[in-house]
């Protein structure tokens, strides 16, 4: 079973989380500030982060940043908890690098239900990026299946899990128009099939990365009103 990171402040929550994900069979560690996630994280990346926004000492959303920054945790899943239940909010959660967003209160069959998700679907990339063709290579794009890495003239991309999700999607449906609703399935499940908003993010995010020219898209195109 994974080895689950808590980073929260709020002791009630935190003990309810914790206290679920032991009784579902994971290994959990605690962290009530910022500080002692960090002190901790560096002698041992976890398999997932269950990761609260409002931090006393720090932003969650500076902690995701920082985490897609750091090789050794860039890929690690982070489903970040928050009070703010705006769309916009969701979307910076998600724009700096997490896979999942939970808005308190949440239940605790929901909590694991997100943690079933994410690590499917982790599991699924890590099955396709095995199978088939070890790299895909289009023009000055390449991507390396088979180490879950990009590169765009030699460079490596700097992708967040998501984002490099979305690149193997479409490098492997090359000349496909892919609809909305079949991307958000891919990568986030059923449940999340009618967010557009946040697809459109990743999406954004990612052609900036790859697209040299965003005016005139090389690899990326969209057809309005499909996909």
């Amino acid at each position: 079973m994974a080895h689950i990171y808590i980073v929260e402040d709020d002791v009630n929550i935190r003990e309810i989380e914790a206290f679920s994900l032991k009784n579902s069979g994971y290994t959990v560690e605690e962290f009530g500030s910022a500080k002692e996630f960090w002190s901790r994280i560096y002698e041992k990346v976890p398999d997932l982060i269950v990761l609260d926004v409002m931090l006393p000492d720090e932003d969650g959303l500076s902690i995701v940043k920082k985490l897609r920054q750091w090789a050794e945790s860039r890929y690690v899943p982070i489903i970040m908890v928050t009070a703010k239940t705006t769309e916009l909010d969701r979307v910076k959660g998600l724009d700096r690098g997490a896979d999942d967003y939970l808005t308190k209160p949440f239940s605790v069959e929901e909590l694991l239900a997100r943690l079933r998700v994410t690590q499917r679907r982790i599991a699924m990339m890590e099955s396709e990026s095995s199978a088939g063709a070890a790299v895909f290579s289009n023009g000055q794009l390449r991507i390396d299946y088979a180490a879950g890495c990009a590169y765009l003239n030699e460079q490596e991309l700097h992708l967040t899990p998501i984002e490099y999700k979305l690149l193997c999607i479409l490098s492997q449906n090359v000349g496909k128009v892919l609809t909305h609703t079949y991307i958000t399935q891919k990568i986030w499940g059923h449940s999340w099939e009618n967010d557009i908003a946040s697809l459109r993010v990743f999406m954004a995010t990612l052609r900036k990365k790859i697209e040299t020219t965003p005016e005139s898209p090389k690899y990326i195109q969209t057809h309005i009103g499909v996909g």
